[in-house]
């Protein structure tokens, strides 16, 4: 008997989170004719772009996912294994009761101040920067709210802004750095798109058909925890690709890294129209949650949504983050950058171990930059 096929192992790979990043790396092992086995520790594939059915509904479990980009040959990738939408992510901001478009743009100022030419918009917000640009007596905005005023004006700072950051960051506007608004786009026309990339849209069907089509022909093991058996899964594999948190997989020997997180409350409504909107934003700080999704919109058009006669909301809360929550969005403050550049330096001595996705690389990422990062990792 040939010996080095008696000790081979059962797989190729051994890629543990069957997110988009891992799940992109088995699509590509996959065609290379490799063996692979896919395990995540929940109880469904997909990641954070899991979606889950009810009442014929796709509900974004883990929060709006709306896939953009700018990248021709990661949108021809997704748009080879599913068809894609029409969808556009158009939000819109509830404050106290008043409705305004957003990104930015002519809807909202006329809206905003009856305003209807670019020429008068402009005089507008050039006004109430002048105002908060003489407040400030040339010295540097010291805080967000400084930064923010002296870019758009007080009326879209205090209805627009305020509150709504407050939410997300759980601390007053004063208290928060001048350098989180680098920039605040005003758009002087009538297009209330909120993204700039030319390719956006969601798989017809659901995000899990993508994820399904990217696993087609691996062996997937959910509801697997690998830390707690990694003995037994090393061995099963010639490489592992790991894309759960980089501090969990070295038992957090540095310290904790810390996250901002989100966390939603689902409901089912008997009317076929919540909100006619996916996305409405509440702006105002004495609304709880910062905006209500209702997931029939970024699939269902036209005369479907009262074909449709339920449907789904969810309302999305900005939370502290405390250890065992849903990690989110990483928290790139000195501390924490220092304590990730720690934990890649272990990394890089793994032995046959790439780290990679959001949470390995301690790293934001939107999908399309997640996948094309998948794409060009050497595997």
């Amino acid at each position: 008997m040939n010996t080095k096929q008696h000790n081979m192992k059962p797989y190729d790979y051994l890629i543990v989170g069957a997110g988009l990043f891992g799940a992109t790396i088995a699509y590509r092992a996959r065609q290379a004719g490799k063996r692979v086995l896919v395990i995540d520790r929940r109880p469904h594939l997909g990641g954070n772009i899991y979606c889950e059915e009810i009442e014929g509904i796709h509900v974004h479990k883990y929060g709006a996912h709306i896939f953009h980009t700018d990248n021709r040959q990661v949108w021809q990738f997704v748009n080879s294994l599913v068809e894609f939408n029409r969808y556009t992510n158009s939000p819109v901001a509830n404050y106290r009761g008043h409705l305004y478009n957003l990104p930015f743009n002519m809807n909202t100022f006329a809206q905003m101040w009856g305003v209807i030419t670019p020429a008068e918009a402009q005089a507008k917000i050039d006004e109430q920067r002048a105002e908060a640009l003489q407040a400030l007596n040339g010295r540097e905005p010291a805080n967000l709210e400084e930064q923010a005023l002296t870019l758009v004006g007080r009326d879209i700072y205090e209805r627009l802004i305020k509150g709504y950051t407050e939410k997300q960051w759980g601390r007053p506007c004063t208290d928060l750095p001048a350098f989180i608004i680098r920039r605040l786009p005003v758009r002087m026309v009538f297009d209330n798109n909120y993204f700039n990339d030319p390719y956006q849209g969601i798989p017809i069907g659901g995000y899990n058909l993508l994820i399904n089509k990217l696993l087609d022909g691996c062996d997937t093991r959910l509801n697997t925890d690998y830390l707690t058996r990694k003995t037994e899964f090393d061995a099963l594999a010639d490489k592992v690709v790991y894309t759960g948190s980089i501090d969990e997989y070295f038992g957090y020997r540095l310290g904790h890294l810390e996250y901002r997180t989100v966390r939603f409350e689902t409901e089912v409504l008997d009317t076929p129209n919540y909100q006619g909107n996916a996305v409405i934003n509440y702006t105002d700080a004495a609304v709880p949650y910062t905006r209500i999704i209702e997931h029939k919109h970024f699939e269902m058009f036209g005369t479907a949504v009262d074909a449709c006669p339920k449907t789904a909301i969810s309302r999305e809360y900005s939370t502290e983050w405390q250890q065992g929550m849903e990690p989110y969005y990483p928290v790139n403050d000195e501390r924490n950058s220092l304590l990730y550049r720690q934990y890649a330096d272990l990394a890089r001595k793994e032995t046959n171990v790439l780290f990679g996705g959001r949470l390995a690389e301690y790293k934001y990422y939107d999908m399309d930059d997640i996948i094309a990062r998948a794409l060009e990792t050497e595997i």
